[in-house]
């Protein structure tokens, strides 16, 4: 009987910690910006856990369209919590410095999350996050794109060109260590198709046989959709997932 009590117990505990988990899920999907925000995009977004710490952004200032997708550390609860402060601070960035210069927001976007998570007795911050944002400029018909160890890949007539990010991630170090990301102008043209991911796709097992997607796969599947509509990649890209 006592086994029975302490297990219903946990059971009516569990069914709690779920339904709370599951409206913090509205209010993060809430704070998401909405899939279709620019035109001839697709946004797939399957979390592991009910909540994410992966996230997309998206900020449009007229002329210029900004879009990131970031992972933050931690999965589930905390990688949430995380999103919460890299999503907001990624807004402030944009709207109250002014910044579009992908460089320049992930420089700030950097100092924001260390003052974000003040450690009380240790000097480190152990929290990040990492990420790939562009700017396009539509009256000039500019790219430019930095990356906290996440790339973006240019596809043009099927062939897939890498800009590879910084090797070195937002926050996870000292208040007193500079971190200074790279700005890159990226060649595009008419036609082309651009993707930008977490880690979160590439290392993801196969049902197979066991092994991660990798980025090899991930490249090669991108050249055999570019050309197809946004969302029939999209669907493509969920059937390779699963």
């Amino acid at each position: 009987a006592e086994v029975v009590q302490k297990s219903m117990e946990i059971e009516e505990k569990n069914r709690d910690i779920t339904a709370s988990i599951r409206y913090a899920e509205r209010i993060q999907r809430a704070m998401l910006p909405k899939e279709d925000t620019f035109k001839e995009t697709f946004v797939l977004f399957l979390p592991k856990d009910i909540v994410s710490g992966d996230f997309y952004w998206m900020f449009d200032t007229g002329d210029i369209q900004l879009i990131a997708a970031v992972d933050c550390t931690g999965h589930g609860v905390p990688g949430a919590f995380m999103s919460i402060i890299g999503h907001n601070s990624l807004s402030k960035v944009v709207r109250e410095y002014g910044l579009t210069r992908p460089s320049a927001i992930v420089d700030q976007l950097n100092i924001e999350v260390m003052r974000a998570l003040p450690q009380r007795h240790e000097k480190a911050i152990n929290d990040g996050m990492d990420l790939a944002i562009i700017a396009f400029d539509k009256k000039k018909f500019t790219l430019e794109f930095a990356g906290a160890y996440n790339p973006l890949y240019v596809v043009r007539n099927g062939e897939v060109t890498t800009y590879k990010g910084d090797r070195f991630p937002i926050g996870m170090t000292t208040m007193d260590e500079k971190k200074s990301f790279t700005n890159q102008v990226v060649d595009i043209q008419p036609g082309d198709m651009l993707y930008m991911c977490s880690d979160g796709y590439a290392d993801q097992f196969g049902s197979a046989d066991v092994k991660k997607y990798k980025s090899g796969n991930v490249k090669k599947l991108l050249s055999e959709i570019w050309h197809l509509p946004v969302n029939e990649q999209k669907d493509r890209r969920s059937e390779e997932h699963t």
